[in-house]
């Protein structure tokens, strides 16, 4: 018998709901993938900090003489972060997120095979490389494949992975330490990386190579001169027969940057804009994210030397000490959009860049006498207000700019947050030596270090009074997930 009318139905129609399904199955593939290289990337800017001291034992270096693994993979993704967009036009999406992760799980093996300072640093700097990559590709790719309705969804996805990373960090540096190696802090990325390699042959959308504009590198040179110079002015030793040497490279920096003005405005795509200087927010924004960030960005670094090198911690007790900083900070994002909603951007900044600060000098209060509970309170109370700080700071920054700046202010603004990073753990490892070397006494070093840095962050709090504060037109957790969550 011929089929009647309902059985073609079906029988045309299945086709339509398979096509259907495997769309929505290479989506959810593509979201599992790009959170995958996304926890990657954040797990290993945390999980070194609480591996610190047992790293320079094994390595034979004093614990401060650290910073330049965490300032050399920071910096080193905010030198390349920039030409990833650029990489994955000229190149292919999925052709450069595979060498992306590749070039990572090599710069993590390495880094395991280290045996001197220099060799782990080099191995760092590799490691950057890939993972400066792994974001912005893995989101213009969640771009390209997801509709716009889905998108804000998408990243928020995303940016959970994001959030995953620092929680897990600290904790699991401090275990691996304990009940195997150091090592094993980098070669955890290579089980990770491997499954993330076969996933994206096998599941990632082959988006084919597009007609990019050529690529300012001359821009790129001038401003990745400007922050290697001013990294290493700051990381230069104090005494005074290097004074000449650091005031030299601060002249550099700022001469590179001075340098970058004519040339964007010659070039008719420049690496940045100077028009984006145009929106008022973003310049406030800029400047009052990279004062902030300093002063927070040292915390992480130092708290877990402070808890192991003065207090006696285990590298797991002091990890696990981190969590409620973390947690805190995981559950505070949802109170940022009704008090910005309530009290404005201008209001919320200035009252919560206080709070940051003061929970920042709190720390220099704690000793092996402070009850553990203080402790305990001092880290949430940070974590929530540094949390709620982050999205805050990029969401008033990027909220102004128009469909056309979008990309090259949040590139930007990705490039600022990572210098930040490394400044943070330069000035406040450097303040640590200055310190203990002026007074004789590392716990004091300590303490007026924290007070220092707690200042810089206070500082921005006056940037942010010069927010233009119109009326929140967008949505603020939109925009913490498009500035990843940080």
């Amino acid at each position: 018998m011929a089929p009647g009318p309902a059985h073609r139905s079906v029988r045309f129609a299945a086709p339509a709901v398979r096509l259907n399904m495997n769309k929505d199955s290479a989506q959810t593939a593509l979201l599992w993938i790009v959170a995958a290289g996304f926890f990657m990337q954040s797990l290993d800017t945390t999980i070194v900090n609480t591996a610190l001291p047992s790293i320079a034992n094994s390595l034979h270096v004093a614990p401060l003489a650290m910073q330049p693994i965490v300032v050399a993979y920071t910096l080193t993704m905010a030198m390349l972060t920039p030409a990833s967009g650029w990489l994955a036009d000229r190149f292919g999406t999925r052709r450069v997120y595979f060498v992306a992760i590749l070039i990572f799980v090599l710069g993590s093996i390495c880094c395991a095979s280290a045996h001197t300072l220099g060799q782990l640093v080099m191995a760092r700097v590799l490691q950057g490389l890939g993972g400066s990559m792994l974001l912005p590709i893995g989101r213009l790719a969640v771009l390209r494949s997801v509709s716009s309705e889905q998108y804000v969804s998408a990243l928020a996805f995303i940016s959970i992975a994001g959030q995953l990373g620092p929680i897990a960090g600290p904790t699991l540096g401090g275990w691996f330490v304990q009940a195997v190696t150091w090592h094993w802090i980098f070669l955890i990325n290579v089980p990770i990386g491997a499954l993330g390699l076969y996933a994206v042959q096998r599941f990632l959308p082959a988006h084919g190579e597009i007609q990019a504009p050529p690529f300012d590198f001359v821009g790129c040179g001038l401003l990745s001169l400007c922050m290697i110079s001013f990294s290493l002015a700051i990381e230069a030793p104090v005494e005074t027969h290097r004074a000449a040497w650091s005031a030299g490279l601060f002249a550099l920096a700022v001469l590179s940057a001075l340098a970058y003005i004519p040339h964007a405005r010659r070039r008719s795509n420049p690496l940045f804009k100077l028009s984006l200087f145009g929106e008022p927010n973003f310049s406030v924004g800029l400047l009052g994210n990279l004062i902030c960030r300093i002063g927070s960005s040292a915390v992480p670094f130092l708290v877990p030397l402070l808890l192991q090198l003065q207090l006696g911690y285990t590298p797991l007790h002091s990890g696990l000490m981190m969590l409620p900083a973390a947690l805190a900070g995981t559950v505070a994002k949802r109170w940022i959009a009704p008090l910005v909603r309530r009290y404005g951007y201008d209001t919320f900044l200035l009252v919560n860049t206080i709070v940051v600060g003061s929970a920042i000098v709190a720390f220099a209060l704690i000793t092996r006498g402070t009850p553990l509970i203080v402790g305990i309170v001092v880290l949430a109370v940070f974590g929530a207000a540094n949390s709620m700080q982050f999205a805050a700071m990029n969401s008033v920054t990027l909220k102004g700019l128009s469909h056309e700046d979008a990309g090259s202010g949040n590139s930007l603004f990705s490039m600022v947050q990572m210098l930040a990073i490394g400044l943070g753990v330069s000035i406040g490892g450097g303040l640590v030596n200055l310190f203990s070397a002026q007074w004789g006494s590392a716990a004091l070093g300590f303490r007026l270090s924290f007070v220092c840095v707690g200042i810089i962050t206070l500082i921005s709090a006056w940037v942010f009074r010069h927010l233009d504060d119109a009326p929140v037109t967008r949505n603020v957790r939109g925009q913490t997930t498009q500035g990843a969550g940080r």
